[in-house]
């Protein structure tokens, strides 16, 4: 049986609706004009000091205020579940992989909290073994420790990684381990130009392509 790692936002969950609430809200508290949803999908993936740098630049807003409106911003993080949904099918996958066997973990750089926070909110978190967020450690994706410390943490077997991002892929290949490239999240590149095993449109898919993954690596 296989250790099978998630990324989460943008491969599991389609987070960016509420991410999007939270950023407009504090960029109204500062007479800023709302973000796009197709604004925020482009801040996503390097963690949240990274996003709101991004949101002041997309706004106008002097990097001299990013710690005030970081503040701003984790203090709405935590409660910004409503709008989230799961993509579709990521239910009977992770019902049908626990039941197969397999280990799941979670490896974000989204901050502990929220992660929680959403988990337990879709009620997903029973599925996994191991979540580790993006400070849980001094440092995140694409840095692989984060990656390792959740496999660790699974004990041991066979380990994949599943995710939607340039960030994710490089944290795979930093990692050295098989990497399956969900095309419907946050990604910016074409997948041609993304380092991957195998890519996945819908998550019917996924436990067959465990499965040839797995058969792949013996």
């Amino acid at each position: 049986m296989a250790q099978i790692v998630f990324d989460l936002d943008g491969t599991l969950i389609d987070s960016a609706p509420d991410l999007q609430a939270v950023a407009n809200k504090v960029l109204a508290d500062e007479g800023k004009h709302p973000v796009s949803l197709a604004q925020v999908s482009a801040f996503l993936g390097c963690g949240t000091p990274t996003f709101v740098q991004r949101m002041c630049e997309a706004s106008g807003i002097s990097q001299s205020e990013h710690k005030r409106l970081l503040a701003n911003f984790r203090a709405l993080y935590d409660g910004a579940v409503h709008l989230t949904e799961p993509y579709p099918g990521v239910r009977d996958a992770l019902h049908q992989l626990a039941s197969d066997g397999h280990q799941l973990g979670i490896c974000t750089n989204k901050p502990m909290s929220p992660c929680l926070s959403v988990l337990r909110h879709l009620q997903l978190d029973p599925h996994f073994d191991s979540i580790l967020g993006g400070d849980s450690l001094s440092v995140h994706k694409p840095d692989p420790a984060p990656l390792f410390a959740t496999f660790d943490a699974l004990g041991n077997g066979d380990r994949i990684y599943v995710g939607d991002s340039e960030v994710d892929a490089e944290t795979a290949r930093r990692a050295g381990v098989p990497f399956l490239l969900y095309t419907e999240g946050y990604r910016k590149q074409a997948i041609e130009e993304m380092p991957h095993t195998a890519t996945f449109t819908h998550f019917d898919e996924l436990p067959g392509l465990i499965t040839q993954t797995l058969a792949s690596i013996h």
